[in-house]
């Protein structure tokens, strides 16, 4: 069994859900935020790059869009549109939380 260790991939690190919110400029950047820093930054650049393609999506195909909500079992990411740019919501929900709750 050790020869298998071999080629077994390494244990994933698992973060902690973020909780907070950060503003993205128009150019992608992310101006402020109440995210902890300790979170990385490559995650929450990732999670602006789509907020704002859904938002120059919708742009193009002349859908007004000024509020993206996008609800998973265990994390809720609310963004607004701002004349370009967005600020985002990151909310983690737990377990005994209603789905349904506003």
């Amino acid at each position: 069994m050790g020869l298998l260790k071999i080629f077994s991939k390494p244990a994933a690190e698992l973060l902690r859900l973020p909780s907070g919110s950060f503003t993205v400029s128009r150019e992608g950047n992310i101006v402020v935020g109440t995210i902890s820093s300790s979170y990385p930054a490559a995650e929450l650049e990732e999670v602006a790059r789509c907020v704002l393609a859904a938002f120059r999506g919708a742009a193009e195909a002349r859908v007004p869009l000024s509020e993206l909500i996008i609800q998973y079992p265990a994390f809720k990411i609310t963004a607004r549109e701002l004349r370009g740019g967005a600020v985002v919501f990151l909310k983690p929900e737990s377990a005994s939380t209603p789905a349904n709750r506003k």
